[in-house]
C-alpha cells in the first residue's frame, strides 16, 4: 500500500487535478490520497488558503464579509468543478461547508478561524474524489474525523495524539480509493483544528504511519529536493536520497519540500517517503529512508533561512552563576517568546530567535527584565540575522568540515556572527548578516559541491 500526498501546486486547477487522477491510475497501490488546499495556478495568483485567512481576517476586524474574496474563493472552485465536469452538488457542498465556517467566524465561535482555514483541503478532497468517481475509479472522501485523526486542542498548532494511529489502521479494511484533506484533525471531543502552514505534509505522514504503508508519496512541483536553494546557485545539484535526519534539518533551515514536522511519524514507523513531481512523475525523484549506506561526501545539503535576532547577554563569572541560563530562558518562557539556539560562553550567552517572536514592544519589556533580575553587564539584541545550515551524517566524524565551511566563509567576505553545531550530529549552524546569505551561500556550493 502506498499513501499519496499532493500539495497545492498539483492541486491548482483542473489541468493539475487531471494529471493527479493519471498518478493514482498509473499505481494500484496508490490507494490512499492525502490533499492539500489549491495552490497558485501562476506567480501572480493567491493561494486558497490565504484567501480563507483573509477572509476571516476581514470579518473578524469590522464583522463584515469581504465579498471580492469571498467571490475568489468560489470561483476557484466553482471553474474546476465546471472544467471537470463534475456533478453541480459537489460545488454545492464546497460552498455550503465554507459558508458554515463564515458563520462561526461572525459568531465568534471557538476555533472558528481553523473551520475556515481548512476549506481549503476539505474541497480540495470533495472535488478529487468526485473526479476520480466520474472517471470510472472507487473512490470515496474520508473526513479526518471519519478517519480518526484526533489532535489536541491547539488551534493553528494541532499535534496529533497517539490514539490516531490504531484508528487510522482500520482504514486498510476498505478497498475503494480513500480521498483525505490534509492540515487538520479533531480533538476528542470532536472540535476541528488545523497543524501549523504546510501541515498537510504532517497529515499525509500521520495516514502512511497509521496505515503502516509500504511507501509515502509526496508530489509537489520539483523533480527531487535539490542540495541548496535554486534562488542562489543556477542548477544545483540534485539528491536521489536523504535520511530523515537530513532532511529534518533541512526543512526546519529553510528547505520549502517539506514543513519540518512533517516526517516524524513516518520516521517512527521507518517507512520510505519519496518526493516525485506532479508534472514529471516519471523522474527519479527522492527517497528519505531511515539510513543510508556509506557516501563518498558526507555533507548533502547547504539551507538557510533569513528572519532570525541575535539576544546577548553577558555577565563576568556568568559560568559561576548557579541558574543563570535557566533564569534567562524563563524570562523568555514568561513573556511568550520561544528560541531556536542558545550557545554559550564563560562570561556571554546568546540566544536566537525567530524575529516575529520578539516585535518591538515585547523587546522592550523582555530587555528590562533581563537587566533588573539578572544584573547583567550587558545585553543587546541584534536583527537582520541569517542562519545557514550544512547537513550531513556523518559529519561530525569527519575532519575539516568546519575549517572548509570557514574557508569558504573568508573567500566571500563574509564574518560568522555565530557558529553552533551542538550536540547535532548531522548539522553545522553558522549566523551571519541577512544581506550577507546569498555571497555566503553561493560560496559554500563552490567548496563542498564543486
Amino acid at each position: 500500500m502506498k499513501v499519496v500526498k499532493f500539495g497545492g501546486s498539483s492541486l491548482a486547477d483542473a489541468s493539475q487535478i487531471a494529471k493527479v487522477r493519471s498518478i493514482i491510475e498509473a499505481d494500484e497501490n496508490r490507494r490512499v490520497v492525502v490533499v492539500s488546499a489549491p495552490g497558485k495556478r501562476r506567480g501572480e495568483d493567491t493561494k486558497v488558503t490565504d484567501l480563507l485567512i483573509q477572509l476571516g481576517d476581514s470579518i473578524q476586524t469590522d464583522g463584515t464579509m469581504d465579498m471580492d474574496t469571498y467571490m475568489k474563493i468560489i470561483d476557484r472552485f466553482r471553474t474546476m468543478a465546471e472544467e471537470l465536469a463534475l456533478p453541480i452538488g459537489v460545488l454545492e457542498t464546497v460552498k455550503d461547508r465554507i459558508d458554515q465556517a463564515i458563520d462561526l467566524v461572525k459568531e465568534q465561535s471557538n476555533n472558528a478561524l481553523d473551520t475556515l482555514k481548512a476549506c481549503g483541503e476539505d474541497g480540495s478532497a470533495l472535488i478529487v474524489s468526485s473526479y476520480l468517481q466520474q472517471s470510472g475509479l472507487q473512490s470515496s472522501y474520508v473526513n479526518p474525523k471519519e478517519a480518526g485523526i484526533l489532535v489536541c486542542d491547539q488551534p493553528g498548532g494541532a499535534i496529533v495524539l497517539e490514539e490516531s494511529f490504531e484508528r487510522l489502521y482500520g482504514l486498510r479494511e476498505r478497498n475503494e480509493i480513500l480521498v483525505i484533506p490534509g492540515f487538520f484533525g479533531f480533538t476528542p471531543e470532536g472540535q476541528l483544528v488545523t497543524f501549523s502552514r504546510g501541515g498537510s505534509d504532517i497529515t499525509g505522514s500521520i495516514v502512511a504511519a497509521g496505515l503502516k504503508a509500504d511507501m509515502y508519496e509526496n508530489f509537489t512541483d520539483v523533480d527531487s529536493v535539490y542540495c541548496v536553494n535554486p534562488m542562489y546557485v543556477e542548477s544545483p545539484k540534485q539528491l536521489t536520497s536523504l535520511t530523515y535526519r537530513e532532511m529534518r534539518e533541512l526543512s526546519y533551515a529553510g528547505f520549502s519540500v517539506f514543513h519540518d514536522e512533517a516526517l516524524i511519524p513516518a520516521f517512527k514507523e521507518k517507512i520510505p517517503v519519496c518526493i516525485k513531481n506532479t508534472n514529471n512523475p516519471s523522474a527519479q525523484g527522492t527517497m528519505i529512508v531511515a539510513e543510508l549506506p556509506e557516501r563518498e561526501s558526507h555533507v548533502v545539503g547547504i539551507a538557510s533561512d533569513k528572519g532570525f535576532l541575535n539576544l546577548y547577554v553577558s555577565k563576568f563569572l556568568m559560568n559561576r552563576e548557579i541558574g543563570f541560563g535557566r533564569k534567562l530562558l524563563h524570562i523568555l518562557e514568561d513573556e511568550g517568546v520561544s528560541f531556536e539556539h542558545a550557545p554559550s560562553g564563560i562570561d556571554d550567552m546568546s540566544v536566537i530567535i525567530r524575529d516575529h517572536q520578539l516585535p518591538p514592544e515585547k523587546e522592550q519589556v523582555v530587555v528590562q527584565r533581563i537587566k533588573e533580575e539578572l544584573e547583567v553587564d550587558m545585553v543587546m539584541i541584534e536583527r537582520d540575522m541569517a542562519m545557514i545550515m550544512i547537513v550531513g551524517e556523518g559529519m561530525n566524524q569527519t575532519v575539516g568540515i568546519a575549517s572548509n565551511a570557514a574557508c569558504a566563509f573568508r573567500e566571500a567576505g563574509v564574518n560568522i556572527e555565530m557558529i553552533n553545531q551542538g550536540s547535532s550530529e548531522v548539522s553545522m549552524m553558522f549566523g551571519v548578516k541577512s544581506s550577507e546569505l546569498s555571497s555566503a551561500v553561493e560560496s559554500l556550493y563552490r567548496t563542498f559541491f564543486e
